[in-house]
């Protein structure tokens, strides 16, 4: 919209080409003998993580994402061909130099806590967000380039940028742009870490939360803001929910199967047998978006200082071999850092690297780790060559732990490197971060466009940058990524990021696609998994069979 067009605008004028309500959108729910949708009932929800925070706008982990969307909701979400659509905004309009985002707001929309949801509202959220010590990595990342934020008047708010940047719409539509209740913002005993007194607008109202054990939720009777691939309107179908935390993947299998709980997600190959062999339980799952899972190699201390260290660390494993073992053939093999699901994939690195034993020996002959100790260890100078990964305990799923050891023995036996593992709280691990005192990270993100996940992992100034990486050339490509708008011309840069990443300067070895998982019972219906990210979608389309 060009930027001296009048300030005040019809909500109208302000809907894009497509806009989608939820009352003409449709889902895809895994098949069950849970019939027709009926309202009423509770259930319970196994979930793998306990998470660190309930406030959206300090969301940080993709298995806490369909907690978030149970009781809050952002402007904006994705349709299932992946484009960005209205969600409690009614559109948007971009200026055509790209630096002004005039978006409007529904009408008649209040948080559980009887605040109003208005213009106002979205600027207060946008301002508590720009606060450098609230959410660090949101202000210096996805708000970096807002300049302004506008009220123009109650149903009608305006972003002005400082430079273009597409992944504007993106944040609008993440959890970390979810709208939380004014009063929320500012009377909230404890609002990083979110909680009864954290009030949104979603379909549920999280009534307790029992550190450790389990999160009750209940129905928002005066719920009407689905998004647009929701597969019904009005309030939720259940009348409450409780996620039970169970860590170990056989327990959370067991409480299914001995019918203590009517849902599960994160289900291993290991145990996926005792799911698709009862005939009374569903197994459905789906692929993440954002960045694969991968080790990201600290440049900034040796031995990752030396690129031929790099490069044979990403030769010395056999990934497929790995992959094969612990996850028995479930899982997709990543080539990239970014998601084969993702449009910004790059399919040009598939077989280009790993698994050539000989290549990573010869490399480290080169870079002077010659010797070997009474163990089999490379050294040099006396010093073993030992790399250290430290895995957080709310980080850790998909038996990340158990791949860890796998590639620890690969590394060992192909090329005589000592990968040391170790599993700590997140006290420890964020202390090691800040002393610089690790050699590898390991990470996978499910944000829906994967150029935020490697703005925050890649670029010099990314507040995830753990490769510790400062290239001028990656940089530009990560920034031009950012701002350009044509879809064509955003793959090339990202293909370019990739290329660079992975081939040119050897930052990381990516292991596996992301991949979550749910088992439920056939009584229960409406199991869904959120358009684009992959993950499990919030319990609001769920519902019990009689």
């Amino acid at each position: 919209m060009p930027a001296d067009r009048p300030r005040r605008l019809a909500v109208a004028a302000l809907v894009p080409l497509l806009v989608l309500t939820a009352a003409c959108s449709t889902g895809s729910a895994a098949p069950t003998d849970a019939g027709q949708p009926r309202s009423g009932g509770s259930l319970t929800w196994a979930v793998e993580t306990e998470p660190i925070t309930l406030n959206p706008h300090q969301y940080a982990q993709a298995k806490a994402r369909l907690l978030v969307w149970n009781s809050f909701e952002s402007l904006l979400t994705y349709d299932r061909e992946g484009r960005v659509v209205p969600w409690l905004a009614t559109g948007y309009q971009v200026s055509p130099d790209g630096l002004t985002y005039t978006i409007g707001l529904r009408d008649g929309i209040r948080f559980t806590d009887g605040e109003t949801f208005d213009a106002a509202t979205v600027k207060a959220n946008l301002d508590k967000l720009r606060e450098p010590e609230y959410n660090p990595a949101v202000s210096a990342v996805q708000l970096r380039n807002l300049k302004t934020v506008e009220v123009v008047d109650p149903r009608t708010v305006r972003l002005v940028l400082s430079t273009p940047d597409v992944l504007i719409l993106d944040f609008l539509a993440s959890p970390q742009g979810a709208q939380v209740s004014p009063k929320s913002l500012r009377e909230a005993k404890n609002l990083k870490a979110g909680g009864v007194d954290v009030a949104g607008t979603g379909p549920f109202v999280l009534e307790a939360y029992v550190p450790g054990q389990e999160l009750r939720y209940r129905r928002n009777p005066d719920y009407a803001t689905p998004p647009p691939h929701a597969t019904h309107t009005g309030p939720a179908h259940l009348e409450s929910i409780t996620y039970r935390f169970l860590k170990e993947s056989a327990v959370r299998v067991g409480a299914l199967t001995s019918g203590q709980v009517q849902l599960i997600e994160g289900v291993p190959a290991t145990d996926q047998p005792l799911i698709t062999g009862n005939p009374a339980l569903r197994l459905t799952r789906e692929v993440n978006s954002g960045s694969s899972y991968g080790y990201y190699l600290n440049t900034s201390r040796p031995p990752f200082d030396d690129i031929r260290v790099r490069q044979a660390f990403q030769e010395a494993v056999d990934v497929e071999a790995v992959l094969k073992a612990v996850y028995q053939g479930t899982a997709t093999r990543a080539w990239s850092v970014v998601n084969p699901s993702s449009r910004l994939y790059d399919k040009r690195l598939e077989g280009g690297y790993s698994g050539d034993v000989a290549r990573a020996n010869r490399l480290l002959d080169e870079a002077g780790w010659t010797a070997r100790d009474a163990e089999g260890f490379r050294t040099k100078a006396g010093k073993r060559l030992t790399v250290r990964l430290l895995q957080a305990a709310p980080y850790l799923r998909d038996r990340r732990d158990v791949l860890a050891q796998a590639v620890q023995a690969a590394v060992k036996q192909s090329a005589g490197i000592d990968l040391d593992v170790a599993q700590v709280d997140l006290g420890s691990w964020n202390q090691a971060f800040a002393d610089n005192e690790y050699e590898v990270f390991d990470n996978s993100r499910a944000d829906t466009d994967a150029g935020l996940s490697l703005n925050l992992l890649l670029h010099t100034e990314g507040t995830v940058n753990r490769t510790k990486i400062n290239d001028a050339r990656l940089d530009d490509l990560l920034e031009a990524g950012q701002a350009a708008g044509d879809p064509a011309r955003r793959a090339t840069i990202y293909a370019d990021i990739q290329q660079r990443t992975v081939r040119e300067l050897a930052l990381v070895l990516p292991l596996y696609a992301p991949a979550d998982q749910i088992a439920a019972s056939v009584a229960v219906g409406g199991v869904t998994f959120e358009p684009t990210a992959g993950v499990p979608a919030s319990a609001y389309d769920l519902w019990l069979g009689k």
